[in-house]
């Protein structure tokens, strides 16, 4: 069964909010096997003209993961999950993600195709602090595969 197209455009709502920890900052730096000071060190982080420690540019899937499930999980879509692979995804920063942030996702529906048998679902999550400072935006496709 294909995706309806009346669902471009559905926004669902904010994450829960997720405070970004220095310890969540070193283990992510570790699993991507980053060495990089300014992802463990306050001092090496500051001296470069942060408040504290940043986490690498990928670390922003820890917080719009669980935005784009929302879409996943959505009943109406009717997408099984099993059938669902990553197709893509990019992030456009508007600074660093910080130790300290408390960060919370909003994901949009972009759009919705068929390509060769496939549903392929593009997807935005705007990624704010609890004051509304807009920190990034990532842009997500999942294809479910055999369904259109």
């Amino acid at each position: 069964m294909a995706v309806d197209q009346q669902y471009v455009g559905r926004v669902y709502p904010p994450t829960a909010p997720f405070e970004v920890g220095r310890e969540k900052i070193r283990e992510f730096a570790e699993s991507i096997n980053d060495a990089s000071p300014v992802y463990r060190d306050a001092d090496a982080a500051r001296a470069l003209g942060y408040d504290d420690v940043i986490a690498p540019p990928t670390f922003a899937i820890v917080i719009t993961l669980p935005a784009g499930h929302q879409v996943i999980e959505d009943p109406d879509l009717g997408i099984d999950y099993s059938r669902v692979v990553h197709g893509e995804q990019r992030f456009v920063h508007r600074r660093p993600i910080r130790a300290g942030d408390v960060l919370r996702a909003v994901v949009t529906i972009e759009s919705i195709r068929a390509a060769a048998g496939n549903d392929m679902v593009s997807t935005r999550a705007d990624v704010q602090t609890l004051d509304g400072e807009d920190v990034l935006t990532a842009y997500a496709t999942l294809v479910a595969r055999g369904t259109a």
